[in-house]
C-alpha cells in the first residue's frame, strides 16, 4: 500500500492515539489534532516519529471554531488522503469546553461533536474527489448512532445520531465518485471519555459489576477500534460505503447490559 496522508483528529488519547499508532506503524504520515495536551501530543509525536517508518506532526484544533478550521487547513503540509472524524466530547467531558449552564454544554457538544465533523469534511471533500481516492471514517457512538442510554446527556445521543444520518447522506451523495464514507460506533471503551461519562462514578465494587455485565465481560481496547478504522481506510472495504457500523461486541443490541441488571 503507497503512503498516505492521514489525518485524525483528537489524536492524542483514547481511540484517537490508537489510530495515530496503527497508521504510523504502517509507514503512512499522520497528522492529528489535539485540544487539550498539548505535552502529551508532543510526546507521542516525538515517539512515535523516533520508532517509524511513519512521519507524525501534531497540530492543535479547536473543533468547532470555524476561524479554527480555516487555520488548520492552511497550516496542513500536503492533501489528505484519509480522514478519521474521531475528536469528540462526551456527556462528562464537555465540562471543559462549555460554561456550566446546560445550555451552554449542549451547545458545544452539538458544536464539537456534529458540526466540527460536517465542516472538516466539507472543506476537504472537493481535493479527495479531485484526486481520485479518499476514505472518510467518522467515528460516532453506540449510544446514539445505534441505541439509547437513558441517563446520558441527550445533546450527547443527539450530536452521534448526527454522524451517522451525515454518513449516510455524503455516501449516498459520493456514490458515483472516488470517495468512500463509514461511520462506527463503538461501544464500552476503555479511555479517559468512558471513565468521566460511567466509571468514575461508581466504587471498586461497582465498576467491576458493570465490567462483568458487559459483552465478554470487559472493556474495548482503543486498539481493536483502530484496526478496524484502519481497515475501513484501506482497499477491501468498498463494499461498506455508508454502513453505519455497530462496533459495540454487542452492547448496541442489549443496552441493557450497560444500564440494567445482569441476567
Amino acid at each position: 500500500m503507497p503512503t498516505r496522508n492521514v489525518l485524525i483528529t483528537g489524536g492524542s488519547a483514547g481511540i484517537g492515539r490508537a489510530c495515530v499508532e496503527r497508521f504510523a506503524q504502517a509507514g503512512d504520515n499522520v497528522w492529528f489534532t489535539y485540544r487539550l495536551g498539548a505535552d502529551r501530543a508532543t510526546v507521542l509525536a516525538e515517539k512515535l516519529n523516533a520508532e517509524g517508518p511513519g512521519t507524525v506532526r501534531a497540530f492543535a484544533f479547536d473543533q468547532g471554531d470555524w476561524a479554527d478550521h480555516q487555520r488548520l487547513l492552511d497550516e496542513l503540509p500536503g492533501p489528505v488522503c484519509v480522514l478519521v472524524n474521531n475528536a469528540a466530547v462526551g456527556s462528562a467531558t464537555v465540562a471543559r469546553y462549555a460554561g456550566p449552564s446546560q445550555h451552554e454544554r449542549d451547545e458545544a457538544m452539538l458544536r464539537i461533536n456534529a458540526l466540527g465533523p460536517l465542516w472538516l469534511t466539507r472543506k476537504l471533500l472537493p481535493q479527495l474527489i479531485e484526486q481520485g481516492c479518499g476514505k472518510i471514517v467518522n467515528v460516532s457512538s453506540v449510544g446514539g448512532g445505534v441505541s439509547q442510554f437513558p441517563g446520558f446527556r441527550l445533546a450527547d445521543g443527539m450530536s452521534k445520531a448526527a454522524l451517522g444520518h451525515f454518513t449516510r447522506q455524503l455516501a449516498a451523495e459520493l456514490a458515483h465518485e472516488p470517495v468512500e464514507v463509514f461511520a462506527i460506533c463503538p461501544g464500552a471503551v476503555e479511555t479517559g471519555m468512558f471513565e468521566a461519562s460511567t466509571l468514575n462514578a461508581l466504587d471498586p465494587v461497582e465498576q467491576a459489576e458493570l465490567v462483568h455485565r458487559l459483552p465478554r465481560g470487559r472493556l474495548i481496547d482503543p486498539a481493536e477500534v483502530a484496526e478496524l478504522i484502519f481497515w475501513l481506510a484501506g482497499p477491501d472495504s468498498t463494499l461498506l460505503h455508508g454502513a453505519v457500523i455497530d462496533a459495540s461486541m454487542g452492547l448496541g443490541v442489549h443496552p441493557g447490559l450497560l444500564t440494567g441488571q445482569a441476567h
